[in-house]
């Protein structure tokens, strides 16, 4: 967990996540860097958690991630601005604690008619309805990250644990909060320093891929790397 700012606390609710969130231009650098390594630590596209599409629409970058057990993210940086929605299937705010489905009240009340088109957009539906527990945008101004006026009582979730891995905080702390998680799901050690060289967005080199996944080809690696946007040195070391 990130915890530099905020003694260790959880984020339970949106109202706890868009305080810590960082702004669009380093939240996309975080989420550009988080796929890179995914792609270095796991080789296998079906199984990477964090994903990348710096092409996704019109001007649109997407970042999202899935963790394979029903739950997943989605961020989108756009011209318009960046909307962002997560979905948490076991949160007190999840839709399908009603027939028919349903958001949790005030969830999209608020956004911004310049990002109304993401809850309808097809590839964030599931039978037809935009499945989602948390929404949160941003279209600059000192507004900066906001969300519609959902309410909770205490100890209700909407998935906002799900970006964890979001949030602000020293290049330390994330690298930690990265590597631990990692860890864990790949049951193997993860190495700290590499991934703070990622995060930091240094060029990638040979021995970063190293460090990272001993296995991992350094070509294929960073022709990934480099599809994504994300610098790569010209003669690794």
């Amino acid at each position: 967990m990130i915890a530099d700012d905020d003694n260790g606390a959880g984020l339970a609710t949106v109202h706890d996540l868009i305080p810590r969130l960082p702004g669009p231009q380093a939240l996309l650098a975080h989420c550009r860097a988080l796929a890179v390594l995914d792609a270095v630590l796991d080789r296998d596209p079906r199984y990477r958690t964090h994903a990348f599409a710096p092409s996704w629409g019109d001007g649109v970058a997407l970042a999202s991630m899935d963790n394979g057990s029903g739950d997943l993210y989605a961020v989108a940086f756009g011209p318009e601005g960046v909307f962002l929605y997560g979905f948490d299937h076991e949160s007190d705010a999840t839709p399908w604690r009603e027939e028919p489905r349903a958001h949790w009240p005030g969830l999209l009340d608020g956004l911004p008619a310049a990002l109304a088109a993401y809850p309808a957009e097809e590839a964030f539906l599931f039978d037809g309805f935009f499945d989602a527990t948390l929404c949160a945008w941003h279209v600059g101004g000192p507004e900066g990250w906001q969300c519609g006026p959902v309410e909770f009582e205490d100890g209700e979730t909407d998935g906002a644990w799900l970006f964890e891995l979001l949030r602000d905080g020293s290049v330390e702390a994330r690298a930690e909060a990265y590597a631990a998680h990692t860890a864990d799901y790949l049951e193997r050690p993860v190495d700290r320093a590499a991934v703070a060289s990622v995060l930091t967005g240094e060029p990638l080199t040979a021995s970063v891929v190293a460090a990272l996944n001993p296995s991992a080809g350094f070509a294929a690696v960073a022709a990934e790397a480099a599809a994504l946007g994300f610098p790569v040195a010209q003669c690794s070391p």
